[in-house]
Order: C-alpha cells, then sequence, then structure tokens
C-alpha cells in the first residue's frame, strides 16, 4: 500500500539533518565586505552589542572573505578587520578577490584584470590621486602598488585561511568542489567555484556557509547558506549568527544615507 503524503513528510523531516556548532560556542560569520566600510563599521558595532547581550560563550567572528575591491574605502576595512582581529577571535577566510589582490604585485595581466573587476577602487582607496592613476601605465602602476600598500596589509592578507570548521558546519569563500572531501579541496575551488558547487543537491559532510555569489536575500538550502547580499551595490552587509542548532541574521543596511541594523530567526 502506498505510504500517505503526510507520512512521506515526516519521514522527509525527521530525515533531515539538524546541524549544530559546539556546545558553548556562537559563531559570527560575515559575508563579502568588498570595501563597504561604513556597513562594516556598523555591523561591527551590532555584533558586539548581540554578543554581551547573548551572555558567556565561545564566541568567534569569521570574514568570508573579498573584504575589498568594488567599493569605496577597501583600504580602510583592512585596517579595521586586522584591529579588530586584536579585539576578539577573528578567522579570515580568503577570497578570490584577495587572491587577485595578491597576485597583481608580482603578475601584471592579473593587476590588468584585478584592475577590471574592482581593484581600481582598491588601489584608489590607498591615496592614489585619480588623475594621477588615470596616468599610470600598467607597468607604473604595478611599480606604484608597491610603494602605496603597507607591507602590514599584505602580510595581513596572505595569512588569510581557506576554511573553517565548526561543528556540522564548514565556512568557505565561494563554495566547495562536491567531488571531493574536505581534506581533497583545492584553494581554487574554494575561492571561485560557482555552478557546481550551487546546482548540486546532495548532502555534503557539512553544511556549507559560503560568500561570493550575490543573492537579493539569503539563501538556504538544506546542505549549504550563501550570505553575500551584494553589499556594494546594495547597501545590505549580513551576518549569520550560529549557536546550538539555532541560527539568526543581523544585517548592516544603508539606504538614503542612513545606516540600520535589522536583526531575525532563521530557519
Amino acid at each position: 500500500m502506498l505510504r500517505s503524503l503526510s507520512q512521506l513528510f515526516k519521514e522527509k523531516k525527521a530525515d533531515r539533518r539538524v546541524a549544530r556548532v559546539p556546545d558553548g560556542e556562537r559563531y559570527y560569520a560575515i559575508g563579502d565586505i568588498h570595501g563597504r566600510l561604513d556597513l562594516f563599521e556598523s555591523l561591527i558595532e551590532a555584533v558586539e552589542a548581540d554578543d554581551r547581550e547573548r551572555g558567556a560563550a565561545k564566541t568567534t567572528v569569521v570574514l568570508l572573505g573579498d573584504l575589498i575591491d568594488r567599493g569605496p574605502d577597501s583600504a580602510g576595512v583592512i585596517e579595521r578587520a586586522r584591529a579588530w582581529g586584536k579585539e576578539r577571535l577573528v578567522r579570515y577566510i580568503a577570497g578570490n578577490h584577495e587572491e587577485m589582490f595578491l597576485e597583481s604585485f608580482d603578475d601584471r595581466e592579473m593587476l590588468r584584470h584585478f584592475v577590471k573587476h574592482g581593484g581600481r577602487e582598491t588601489i584608489l582607496s590607498y591615496g592614489i590621486k585619480r588623475k594621477r592613476y588615470n596616468e599610470l601605465s600598467m607597468k607604473d602602476l604595478q611599480d606604484e602598488l608597491h610603494a602605496l600598500v603597507p607591507t602590514a596589509d599584505r602580510s595581513f592578507l596572505e595569512a588569510f585561511e581557506d576554511m573553517v570548521v565548526a561543528g556540522d558546519y564548514v565556512f568557505v569563500h565561494a563554495g566547495i568542489n562536491p567531488l571531493h572531501s574536505l581534506e581533497e579541496q583545492r584553494p581554487s575551488d574554494l575561492r571561485w567555484i560557482r555552478e557546481r558547487f550551487l546546482k548540486h543537491t546532495e548532502p555534503f559532510s557539512h553544511v556549507v556557509v559560503h560568500g561570493h555569489t550575490i543573492f537579493e536575500t539569503i539563501e538556504r538550502t538544506d546542505h549549504r547558506i550563501g550570505i553575500d547580499t551584494g553589499a556594494f551595490r546594495s547597501g545590505r552587509l549580513t551576518a549569520l549568527v550560529l549557536e546550538g542548532d539555532s541560527r539568526r541574521t543581523i544585517q548592516a543596511i544603508e539606504k538614503d544615507g542612513e545606516l540600520t541594523i535589522e536583526q531575525g530567526e532563521f530557519a
């Protein structure tokens, strides 16, 4: 006899894994900032206030990469992110834009690619005048880059991680290759993958929290959560809060020059 629809629904619901972070721990994962220092500062204040209000826990902030490019103040975001890591436990994941930036110091073709995909704004954020920037050849621009960007900033970005695992979750920038275990993942996939990961419908070993691909609202499936809400163009920067088996969101939003914070539960 065929099972009823209600029975099938109950079985599916019972089989669905409830992902958890370790007991006593709290995670704030922040999506792609892309040079929006205003939103980042606002979200930091909201995260700090939320963490105080929620009581004692081992708290970790995870920045999912692409701190830089496209927005107006990448240099300021790098400085603030590094400073925040001196105040609390912050783990930094390398995105494809950090990869392009770092390779641009020695690879002129990568520099050419970098400036076409938001790197121009990053270089301008280091204080070079727009008129001078426009006058430079690619060779001269590469020389200028070495003079403009402090060694401390490059060292900071070079130390970024590829992934962070927390209980049943894994935090990465772009996603994971469905064909490989976490231990076998290549940095190029973790920073650049898109369709092979997004179209995969089977369970992964962990629920994947990622950025890289912009969604108008948070993208959730049973197996992944995408929290890049396009801060540089939408004015919305998202943090996913994980504690036990609960999920919440905190978003810093800029509209018509006004900054607000929105919080909500996230099933």
